[in-house]
């Protein structure tokens, strides 16, 4: 079995990063909130909303496929969470994105995390 290992830390981005990064995540709250208003209410499944959607959200909001399915996914999840406790989904807001490791890349060699995007960021020594 193969174990799988968490990093957090905080990165240490240029001005020009933190603003690359701002729009990345407005992009991808931005196609969320498409997404939503886009497809019917009751619509959980992150495969029938990626079925619905992908094809328009990732021209409109510039985002890779990987993304766009995450965006699928993260509606998809917000919708179930939401479901259960008898509320609707509002809004996304920019705050976060959900990545695996086909857009980032851990660099011990060189101290960096390598993103997609080209965001190839330092992070700290003492990691």
């Amino acid at each position: 079995m193969e174990q799988a290992l968490t990093v957090v830390c905080k990165l240490q981005p240029t001005s020009e990063q933190i603003l690359k990064m701002d729009d990345l995540l407005k992009a991808f709250a931005d196609a969320c909130n498409h997404v939503n208003e886009q497809v019917k209410p009751g619509v959980t499944s992150k495969t029938t909303i990626q079925s619905l959607v992908y094809q328009d959200i990732r021209p409109r909001f510039g985002l890779s496929a990987n993304q766009a399915v995450r965006v699928c996914a993260r509606v998809g999840a917000n919708r179930k969470t939401a479901k259960v406790k008898g509320e609707v989904v509002k809004k996304f807001s920019p705050t976060s994105a959900d990545y695996d490791a086909r857009i980032f890349d851990f660099r011990e060699k060189d101290r960096t995390i390598r993103h997609l995007q080209k965001l190839n960021m330092r992070y700290p020594e003492s990691l």
